[in-house]
Order: C-alpha cells, then structure tokens, then sequence
C-alpha cells in the first residue's frame, strides 16, 4: 500500500487554524507522531491548540520552547506537545529520554521536528506552514499508514 497522502490547503486565518487543528484530532490518535514545520510565528501552536481543544483541554495551550514537552492527559490517551526550537544537539533529546514519550498510549505534536534527526521516530504525518498573503498554507502529507488513513479522515 502507498503510504503518502498529501493535502495542500488556504487558512485565512487564527480561527481557521484552530478548526483545522480540531479536524485532525477527529483523525489523530495513539500511536502517532505528527511533525509540525513552519516558521517562528505561522500558527504551529495555534494548529496544536485546536486539536487539544476538540479533544475537551480546557486550559491555555503554550509552545513548550523552555520546557520542551507539555503533556495533555486525556481517558485512554496523553498528547505530548513538543517545541524543539532551543535544541542545539539531538543528543540532547537522548538525554531527557524522549524515546519514551513515543509509544501506543501517547500522541506526540512535535515542533521543529528537524532539530531532533536522527533521533526523533519517523512521524505519520507532516505538516508544513508556510505565510501566504495574510494567511497560510498548509501542507498535510502523510509518512505512514496510520498517517494516511488520518489524512483520509480528516478531509470529511
């Protein structure tokens, strides 16, 4: 089975960001990783926030960038929302055991995935943010199965 999916879609806006972050959580769950790529600013945490939300977080949702997880407890499932932006050295990740946040119970949102090569699990879906006149495009590509199958999902 091919595994790559990809969707490219226009966000006008912070409110548009949060449903879409609250479609992929219908989609997401145990098991998976979603890579979240963009620049400083373009709506990574905000995407992240309404994914929370639809999943019943109540609270305030930050980029973690000094605590570099946060974790989101849910009935039969923990979100850890990663920011890797102050990682100088994957190696550094090693260290704090990140390997073990990545398992069948959790979901891992990860931010500035390419600060932790070669030791970060491959992710089932990437999403890319790029700045587009006011708003933002938004890449969906799916690198698993389980990425695919949520990518399928989350068009309806």
């Amino acid at each position: 089975m091919n595994t790559t999916a990809a969707q490219s879609l226009f966000v006008e806006d912070e409110d548009a960001m949060v449903a879409l972050g609250g479609r992929l959580a219908n989609s997401c769950g145990a098991g998976m990783a979603v890579a979240l790529r963009g620049d400083l600013g373009t709506g990574k945490t905000t995407m992240v926030r309404g994914l929370l939300r639809k999943m019943g977080h109540e609270g305030a949702v930050k980029s973690p960038t000094y605590t570099l997880v946060e974790p989101y407890e849910f009935a039969h499932l923990v979100v850890y929302h990663f920011d890797l932006y102050r990682v100088n050295d994957a190696q550094e990740l090693e260290l704090m055991g990140i390997r073990d946040y990545f398992g069948e119970n959790s979901l891992c949102l990860v931010e500035w995935p390419e600060r932790g090569l070669g030791v970060l699990p491959e992710p089932d879906i990437v999403v890319s943010i790029t700045s587009e006149g006011e708003g933002r495009r938004v890449r969906l590509e799916s690198c698993s199965e389980r990425g695919q199958l949520a990518l399928c999902g989350s068009q309806s």
